[in-house]
């Protein structure tokens, strides 16, 4: 997984292996925590899931990894940071003073999403079986505790500002709100979506608001405590032109929303779709989101977030230009080319993007939870009408029979009469 963040100052970024961060403003040294030479799971640690072996993405044993990064979160302070990765590793870090390790824990199965509580005392992990755990910061040596289950893969998770809801997505379309301190008590579901959803966000200085993106190219927006949606978009009916008829087909991918910290400006970014969709929220109007701008990149981004001053971050597949920046001036998005914190942060960068280039070149990591449908109807009526007439066939080469023997034996009758 390649994403990217912002820890007060710090441009924070994972690709592969490492999680690398990059100060903006001043030159400090960057700080690289790499996987492949982090601490290594104790053989005496129990693991509820060693009696067996999954195959994950990739056809590895869900015993072994590759240390590769699956996700990471950045709390609402910014002074702390947590990544995971398919060695099944849980690790905490704290950005200041200095970038420092806290601690290093094992989650049961492969992490899908992380995402720390308003109140930072709480790391919420997600996997692949459905299951969400609950891991203490304040005591961060503190194994995890399951805090609720799914019969689907959950692929997203967030939380109310009050830290009261916890709000699961999974691949079977649904939207969870639970109750954080009693998830067995659920408040809501949002459903609406055609495909498996995403991407979650409750935005910045909206509580009360939910924004979802999903396989199947839609973003809403919801009354999250309701369940009530409230708006929805097509992103292919935002596209200003279309290549192919094959395009107009395809249903782009829904990878990342991110709203700015004024509140203002919400960002939706698509899987391997070289645009960013700008909205806008109208805090009078009938409509929330307005959608804004729709910006067209030179090559396709791999995610992008908001820094502290509004401004958006977008990470590229482009070894010529891997990081813009773009900038609300004069009612539109300029790209900042110019920019010194640019500058520095590409700059650092660089030893880094041999590492990023081959983490890209991998298929599409959504492609595989499409599901698949299946006509059973058609199939059912072919093989039907197969049988009925293999049937008649059968009762017409019945009757030829039985009408052969009537006349040899009406032959016979008349031959012994005549005869005698």
């Amino acid at each position: 997984m390649t994403a990217v963040g912002f820890c007060g100052e710090w441009f924070v970024f994972t690709c592969d292996k490492k999680l690398v961060a990059i100060h903006t403003k001043r030159a400090r040294e960057s700080f690289v925590f790499d996987c492949s030479t982090a601490e290594k799971k104790p053989t005496n640690t129990k693991d509820d899931n060693n009696s067996f072996s999954v195959l994950s993405d990739g056809g590895a044993s869900e015993e072994t990894g590759s240390d590769k990064v699956l996700a990471f979160s950045v709390s609402p302070s910014g002074k702390l940071v947590a990544l995971t990765d398919d060695t099944k590793r849980l690790v905490l870090f704290h950005c200041e003073p200095s970038w420092q390790c806290i601690s290093i824990r094992w989650v049961v199965r492969r992490c899908t999403s992380l995402m720390f509580s308003q109140a930072e005392d709480e790391l919420l992990a997600t996997d692949k079986s459905g299951d969400v755990y609950s891991f203490s910061v304040v005591e961060p040596q503190r194994e995890g505790e399951l805090k609720m289950g799914h019969l689907s893969m959950l692929l997203a998770v967030s939380m109310s500002p009050d830290d009261k809801y916890i709000i699961t997505a999974d691949r079977d379309e649904k939207i969870r709100v639970s109750h954080l301190r009693s998830p067995y008590n659920i408040q809501s579901f949002c459903l609406g979506h055609q495909q498996f959803v995403s991407a979650l966000l409750v935005p910045s200085g909206h509580p009360h608001w939910l924004l979802s993106g999903s396989g199947d190219g839609t973003m809403k927006l919801w009354e999250y405590e309701s369940g009530r949606e409230l708006q929805s978009w097509d992103l292919k009916e935002l596209e200003e032109t279309q290549s192919s008829e094959a395009d107009k087909q395809k249903m782009p991918t829904v990878c990342r929303i991110t709203s700015s910290a004024d509140a203002r400006h919400v960002a939706v970014q698509c899987e391997r779709v070289s645009t960013v969709h700008f909205f806008t929220v109208d805090q009078e109007g009938e409509e929330k989101l307005v959608p804004h701008r729709r910006v067209s990149l030179s090559h396709c981004p791999l995610d992008m977030t908001f820094d502290p001053e509004g401004r958006l971050w977008v990470l590229m597949d482009s070894s010529d230009a891997p990081l813009q920046i773009y900038t609300h001036r004069r009612d539109s998005w300029e790209c900042d080319a110019e920019s010194p914190e640019l500058n520095r942060v590409t700059e650092a960068f660089k030893p880094h993007w041999d590492t990023l280039e081959a983490s890209t070149k991998t298929n599409n990591r959504f492609e595989h939870l499409y599901k698949v449908s299946f006509d059973n109807v058609t199939t059912y009526l072919q093989k039907k009408r197969q049988r009925l007439e293999k049937q008649q066939q059968k009762r017409g080469v019945a009757q030829k029979a039985n009408s052969n023997k009537k006349t040899k034996k009406e032959t016979s009758e008349a031959v012994t009469e005549s005869s005698t």
